[in-house]
């Protein structure tokens, strides 16, 4: 069939382009962790880093760190979803907090260290204003903070969507039986989210085992997997083949969480129809949630706050004057403001492209009748990629790329930023392609259009509000991510988070957070145009639907 040729077009464009940017790059990383110089095959590499001073210390320490900041994170999202759900605390405070929980997504996390130097360091605004430095930022309690701000907004977002789709007549029935609200709680809310927590703490889990970010400003002494890696590859005598075993160690772990989240799938508690119901008063409850979200929001936002008072500051903390020179300087600043307007072209390229990727991909998948084969093959390519740290793509796009013209290039770290982000744009288009209506295309078929007019005329206007969703999560995540580019960004060709990175080195801390507040007025302004014509396009659609319905009952 004709549809079937497109589509099988389609489906090889897609599979060569990650045969070329995924399966090759990672088979390079595992031949380079056997590659032992002139002995040719060696596990030199394996027993160096394994057995070397340091190394299964840092693998220690990233596992306790991270269980820590995902068990703590898990919960104070929690206390923030079941705030929303389940109190009657005024509307507004709700969605103060539900805006407020997901602002760290803004910001990159190299941004969040140096945030919290300033906020609680020594001549930091927090110690000022409490007096005395509360704790020691440097080690385990600065990356405890860095990764509990980090992760918060995606344990937030899981458990504040699974917690929508809970039926509340169950806590009604509940209480009709008898059972004390510990057990109705018990039952009603915490069993049916077991699967959603369980989901939660693994991916924050995940997100911290592998960060670079924070602990490249904290993690002071207290050396970490993701550390380690940076060191052997960008050290003073860099060692591919060790950073090779250091990269697929990082990925163990990956592997596993992903393994469990398949697993856990079949405990979520799916409902046939959910009921809004009036929640029973209960001030005390209203009290408690509302100050324990209050805390943990003003807990969150109080990080950020010094990057709205240093950069405006003449020199912190010794002329404390307002100025506007720092934020002149960097706009006066050819590099500076150079390193922005990459940012954001890559940001842009790199939404536009993955955008495209994912809605060619996702359409093999949800709309066609090619062979399960091929539709599996598409679905364990997101798999995989969600699987993989941007650290770990990133070194072996560094092993790959080093002396062909795509080195150092623009289009490499568009490339590397599609392949890492690439998974939830491709299930977000894969769900909403799936839940359109079928004959479509057969209809369209019938009437002398081809495949692709009917996909271009019919499906991609029905799609509009989930591309727009999906460009959204490209540029946000292209803007702000460090991890994935830092191997393969050069001089020509940086970016703003590895700018960051190298105005650490400098002390430069007025730019630094001056760039950071770039970006972040760049993600919202880009959040806001974007969540705007995404429901501009619902909009248009559910008329049309309403239109087309009252014309059917007119006829």
């Amino acid at each position: 069939m004709r549809k079937n040729r497109e589509i099988k077009v389609i489906f090889a464009l897609v599979a060569v382009f990650f045969a070329g940017f995924l399966a090759v790059p990672m088979i390079s990383v595992l031949v380079q962790s056997f590659t032992g110089g002139t002995e040719g095959v060696s596990l030199s590499h394996y027993v160096e880093v394994l057995t070397g001073r340091g190394f299964l210390k840092a693998l220690g320490n990233s596992i306790l760190i991270s269980v820590c900041s995902a068990l703590l994170t898990t919960v104070l999202a929690f206390v923030l979803a079941y705030t929303i759900h389940y109190t009657n605390v005024g509307g507004r405070y709700k969605w103060l907090i539900s805006k407020a929980a997901i602002l760290p997504m803004l910001l990159p996390t190299i941004t969040y260290g140096f945030a919290i130097i300033y906020s609680f360091g020594k001549q930091g605004l927090l110690t000022r204003l409490f007096g005395r430095q509360l704790f020691d930022i440097y080690g385990f309690n600065g990356l405890l903070l860095g990764y509990v701000v980090y992760t918060l907004p995606i344990a937030f977002t899981l458990i504040n969507n699974a917690m929508g789709y809970i039926d509340k007549r169950f806590m009604v029935v509940s209480r009709l039986m008898g059972d004390s609200p510990v057990q109705t709680f018990r039952m009603t809310i915490l069993i049916p989210l077991l699967g959603t927590l369980a989901t939660a703490f693994i991916q924050t889990f995940f997100l911290c085992f592998t960060d670079f970010g924070i602990p490249a400003s904290v993690g002071g002494q207290y050396e970490v997997v993701a550390s380690v890696l940076y060191e052997e590859m960008l050290g003073s005598v860099p060692n591919f083949g060790n950073g090779a075993v250091v990269a697929l160690v990082m990925i163990i772990p990956s592997v596993v969480s992903i393994t469990v989240l398949h697993i856990l799938e079949k405990y979520n508690v799916r409902y046939n129809k959910i009921s809004p119901i009036e929640l029973r008063k209960g001030v005390k409850r209203d009290v408690l949630f509302g100050v324990l979200s209050g805390v943990i929001m003003a807990g969150t936002l109080c990080v950020f706050l010094v990057m709205f008072v240093v950069p405006f500051i003449d020199e912190w903390p010794y002329r404390m004057d307002f100025t506007l020179e720092h934020v002149r300087a960097v706009f006066e600043d050819s590099q500076l403001y150079g390193v922005y307007i990459n940012s954001v072209m890559v940001a842009v390229a790199t939404a536009l492209a993955g955008t495209l990727l994912s809605y060619g991909a996702a359409l093999v998948t949800a709309r066609s009748t090619v062979s399960g084969k091929l539709k599996k093959a598409l679905d364990s390519i997101a798999l995989v990629t969600n699987t993989i740290p941007g650290m770990v793509i990133g070194l072996a796009y560094l092993f790959v790329f080093t002396g062909t013209p795509l080195q150092n290039t623009f289009p490499i770290i568009i490339i590397c930023n599609i392949v890492h982000f690439y998974s939830t744009p491709y299930l977000m288009m894969k769900n909403s392609l799936s839940k359109m209506n079928a004959s479509w295309e057969t209809t369209a078929m019938l009437m002398g259009d081809n495949w692709l007019k009917t996909i271009v005329r019919v499906v991609t206007p029905n799609a509009l509000s989930t591309l727009l969703e999906v460009f959204s999560y490209y540029f946000v995540n292209a803007m702000v991510t460090v991890s994935a580019v830092i191997f393969i960004a050069g001089a020509r060709t940086m970016v703003i988070t590895t700018k960051i990175q190298e105005l650490q080195y400098f002390n430069e801390f007025n730019e630094i957070f001056v760039l950071s507040l770039l970006i972040l007025f760049t993600n919202l302004i880009a959040r806001a145009v974007f969540r705007k014509l995404a429901q501009a396009s619902r909009n248009r659609q559910n008329t049309a639907k309403i239109y087309r319905f009252s014309a059917k009952k007119a006829a």
